[in-house]
Order: C-alpha cells, then structure tokens, then sequence
C-alpha cells in the first residue's frame, strides 16, 4: 500500500528486455534505500515493483526490478517517481494507492497558472477488452498520476478529458502519464452491481418491488 506522496525521483540506468518482460536498474535513488531490502516494494512511476537487488553507495545508490509484459503494456516509465511502501507505524497522508497502474493518459495542455501548472490528460478510446476508465473519476475526487496522489479539478466526460493543478510538472504535451483511479471507487461500483443486477431477492426488480410495496403500504393501499 502506498500513500501517493513521492519521496525522490530515480533515473533508468540500464534496461535488459527478454521474452516474459524487462529488468530495470533505478540509479540515483540512495535517499530511499537506507532501510531497503530484497523483495521490499516500491512504487516507480505508480507501479509497485519489486525490489530484487540494490546498493546503496554505488553511482548514487541504485536498485533492480523485473516488470511483466502485462506492466509494460499498462505503463508509461520514464521520469521516475519513487516512493516506498508505507510503513505501519507511519503517518499516514495522500489517498491509498495500491500500485497497480489502470491505464496510461496523455499530457493534451499546458497552461501556466502562477508558480503552478495546470495539466489537461486524455484516456484512451475504450476498447471491449478495456472498458473507460472515467467513470471513477469525479471533480475533487482522487487519482493518481504517475503515482502521485492527485485532485481532480476538471473531469469532461465528452472527451475523456480531467484536469489537475500541480506545483511543478516536467513532462511535454502529448508524453503520456500512469494513472490509478480511487480503489474505492472501484469497489463501491462492484457492490452497487451486484445488489442491482443480481439474482433473486438482491436483484433490481425485487429491491424496485420491496420500496413500491412499502411505500403503498404506509399509505394504506395495501395490507
């Protein structure tokens, strides 16, 4: 689990690709290795990753993760953001970011907003085999962004468009970005799916029926 707070920003040093995936080497990443060990998790970029070598003194301390070919083809790494798992006895900020990316987004504007950024992000087209993601996304709701923890400001449904203001941001118009959107969302619409399109007494027409039943029968038009 992972708050969304970023800690440090990594650079890929080494990429070695092969059938089932790819290995990574993050350098310049010493600052977040002090308690670090094998098989630790940190998030890169919003994917959770897991630690499977590390040194921290050499090159300015660096770490190995392995990525899947289903990672890959969900993820955008490039400028690295880092964070580590969150610790029990921390304290806790952000919103809960599980690491597991939903969907890449792309950087469509630019506008400069005082010392700040305002950043306008496209989802891809839904296809059958990825249904959209935008309807887990809601004005001031959470998101996270490359694994930052994130309010919307803007969401446009017509194009699959939402807005953020951000302190700083160094990636380009039309460079894509990682998103996570609430996971809380995502349970909230399982449960709501299963009590109206279940079978039997959970179904939508039964739960319909029990409400228009009540109703009439606290105005006494029925027994």
């Amino acid at each position: 689990m992972f708050t969304g707070l970023i800690e440090h920003l990594g650079t890929v040093s080494h990429i070695e690709v092969d059938a089932a995936g790819a290995t990574l080497i993050i350098a310049d990443s010493g600052p977040i290795l002090d308690d670090c060990h094998i098989g630790d998790s940190i998030a890169v970029n919003g994917c959770c990753l897991t630690v499977t070598e590390f040194d921290k003194t050499e090159n300015g301390g660096w770490f190995k993760v392995w990525l899947s070919n289903e990672t890959l083809e969900r993820s955008d790494l490039d400028q690295l953001n880092l964070e580590r798992a969150l610790g029990a006895h921390a304290r806790f900020g952000g919103h809960f970011v599980q690491g597991h990316v939903d969907t890449t987004a792309t950087i469509i504007e630019r506008v400069p907003d005082g010392d700040s950024l305002r950043l306008k992000f496209q989802l891809p087209e839904p296809t059958p085999s990825r249904p959209s993601f935008m309807r887990y996304l809601i004005s001031k709701g959470f998101v996270a962004i490359d694994g930052a923890s994130l309010t919307l400001t803007e969401v446009t449904d017509s194009d699959r468009s939402f807005g953020e203001k951000i302190m700083l941001g160094k990636k380009k118009v039309g460079m894509k970005v990682n998103i996570e959107v609430d996971m809380v969302s995502k349970y909230l619409e399982k449960s709501v799916s299963a009590v109206l399109e279940g079978d039997g007494p959970s179904g939508l027409q039964s739960l319909v029926g029990k409400v228009v039943e009540e109703i009439l029968a606290g105005k006494g038009l029925v027994k």
